[in-house]
């Protein structure tokens, strides 16, 4: 499935992943391939995401909204931090 990161200065990401997990303001959550149609508010945390073959990805947000439709998932936030994956798993 397709991600992509956007912020209002531009495409931040986009990149076909396996998965892609995300903080949404009720707990966190996991969006694999042909997921139901879904529209989410996400809260301050962590997005992460699996490439096979590429291992994991990581960005942190403190807010934003995300849309699930048609095997892509579009994450609008206003700023993203890149996350080094070596550090998020200490």
């Amino acid at each position: 499935m397709k991600l992509e990161i956007i912020t209002p200065q531009k495409i931040e990401f986009s990149d076909e992943v396996d998965s892609v997990t995300l903080p949404g303001e009720a707990g966190r959550f996991t969006v694999l391939g042909n997921h139901a149609p879904l529209i989410a508010s996400l809260g301050k945390g962590v997005i992460s995401y699996k490439i096979q073959g590429n291992g994991i990805g990581n960005f942190s947000i403190e807010s934003g909204l995300c849309e699930v439709v048609n095997n892509r998932v579009s994450v609008c936030t206003e700023h993203i931090n890149y996350i080094n994956s070596d550090e998020t798993a200490k």
